[in-house]
């Protein structure tokens, strides 16, 4: 795999925003006398935390531990949500209340599959694909010839491993020239860009569980998009596949957490909800009743497609024919990957308004925070820090985590009181809550406030509603609590 520090790179624009990052604070050894986990979770971005270290006498919790709310909440340490604007009992009262979320959300893994579809030379748009549509590549069987990878809106752009893109056949025959730049904590990574081409996605339920094998009838998807693949690895940490914005921008996606499924490939073990694509307009499609709305900035989003090469290997193509409508010959193949195009490129979902208290400080009504459903933790950037009094020299846990050229980096996190969320219906409202410091890029320049990751979300039934193009509604949130004791393995129901 090619690495570079360098934004001047062949057949490219500017490195995609999903994979932007840089760290508030990089501590370069954990705190003496603490405790180290081992962990594999996802941070975002292509990024991985690899472990998490702590006081012996404040374990941090996490989603895998059999620890009930009082236990988490009563724990050595915690410190009571006192604000002068909101009660205790009132919160109690509210049903969208979580107390001590774990550090850790759960993971949307879904199944992908590719297909050769795509429209003719220099027509750009990606189109909304309800069913599988065009070839599968030559030598794939497309019953096992699929990956598994996210479902992740914090991605603006759909990105594939190098290993999945060799066991998708997308390697070598769907590979351009074109490159673009995957940059992260300690450097940056070289990724080639595809053909347009067909990319079509399901939930862990698609997949026998004991045969492996794929049912494709329920997949959905898009064609005419090209996306984002990593280049051999070699010894060094090989790119994540995850299926970003460009996809959920035009479907309604409901995540099921009271229904987990499993799946055991390669070696790996992968759990997720159970995952449902709807489209858009689908009156099938369930509705709950809390509602976070959700705004898709920048705004201004019209289309997903890729921007070709039009000045490069024009080679024996006669100009004057293809002006005087000849035809184009097949030599204009995407200098980037396919994402939301507008008056400004790359949008992403944002939660419209986000208010966090920590003892007696508070950061208000903050509109730059990104839902990323990629993203197990909730993060928080150096202004919101500041505004809680947050010290850098001073973290409550640590976590490891590694880049995209494999380096780890030690980076502080901490305990705050609240995080509430104004929704319609109830507003979701979180205490004493694990979150990460890190300063993440924004698609509309400079740094987010922060990241609304999944491990807010445990407890709670989701559904993404898309939108937010030209002409749309826009996007939103909708959450519906699990009922105690209703949550079942849909693998063993099935």
């Amino acid at each position: 795999m090619k690495r570079s520090d360098s934004m001047a790179i062949r057949r490219a624009l500017p490195a995609v925003f999903v994979v932007l990052l840089t760290l508030a604070s990089v501590l370069q050894a954990a705190t003496e006398g603490w405790q180290r986990r081992d962990v594999d979770w996802q941070a975002g971005g292509g990024r991985r935390i690899k472990g998490i270290q702590y006081p012996k006498d404040r374990p941090v919790p996490l989603r895998s531990e059999e620890q009930t709310t009082a236990e988490r909440s009563t724990g050595p340490g915690v410190r009571l949500y006192s604000t002068p604007s909101r009660t205790a009992t009132a919160l109690l009262a509210n049903e969208m209340l979580v107390e001590s979320p774990p550090i850790d959300g759960f993971v949307p893994w879904i199944a992908v599959s590719i297909t050769t579809r795509r429209k003719a030379e220099l027509e750009l748009e990606a189109d909304v694909e309800t069913s599988v549509r065009g070839n599968y590549p030559a030598g794939v069987n497309p019953q096992t010839d699929y990956v598994i990878g996210l479902f992740d809106t914090g991605a603006s752009a759909h990105v594939m491993g190098y290993a999945d893109g060799i066991r998708t056949r997308i390697y070598p025959g769907l590979i351009t020239a074109s490159e673009t730049v995957v940059s992260g904590v300690t450097g940056s990574v070289v990724a080639s860009v595809t053909q347009p081409l067909g990319l079509f996605i399901d939930g862990l339920a698609a997949i026998d569980p004991e045969t492996l094998v794929l049912d494709s009838s329920n997949m959905m998807g898009e064609s005419n998009v090209a996306i984002m693949v990593g280049q051999n690895p070699g010894t060094l940490p090989d790119l994540p596949t995850a299926i970003g914005t460009p996809m959920s921008v035009y479907y309604t996606t409901v995540i099921r957490n009271d229904r987990t499924l499993t799946v055991e490939r390669d070696g790996k073990t992968f759990t997720a909800p159970d995952i449902r694509l709807y489209e858009a307009d689908d009156a099938q499609a369930p509705h709950f009743s809390n509602v976070i709305p959700l705004e898709l900035r920048p705004l201004g989003g019209v289309s997903v497609q890729y921007v070709p090469t039009l000045d490069m290997g024009l080679g024996d193509i006669d100009i004057d024919d293809i002006l005087g409508g000849g035809g184009f010959a097949t030599d204009f193949p995407p200098a980037s990957p396919s994402v939301i195009i507008g008056n400004s490129s790359q949008s992403l979902f944002f939660v419209h308004s986000v208010d966090l208290y920590d003892s007696q400080k508070s950061a208000l009504d903050k509109d730059r925070f990104m839902l990323d459903t990629g993203a197990q933790v909730t993060v928080v950037g150096s202004r919101i820090a500041a505004r809680l009094q947050l010290d850098p020299a001073a973290p409550e846990f640590e976590v490891e985590i590694e880049g995209v050229t494999g380096e780890i980096s030690i980076v502080p996190g901490y305990y705050i009181d609240a995080i509430d969320i104004p929704a319609l219906g109830q507003w979701f409202q979180a205490r004493q809550v694990p979150v990460v410091l890190l300063d993440v890029s924004s698609p509309e320049g400079g740094t987010l406030d922060g990241i609304v990751g999944m491990n807010l979300f445990v407890d709670f039934n989701l559904i993404v509603r898309g939108g937010g193009l030209f002409l749309d509604e826009d996007p939103a949130l909708e959450l519906e609590r699990i009922e105690p004791g209703t949550a079942t393995d849909a693998n063993a129901v099935e």
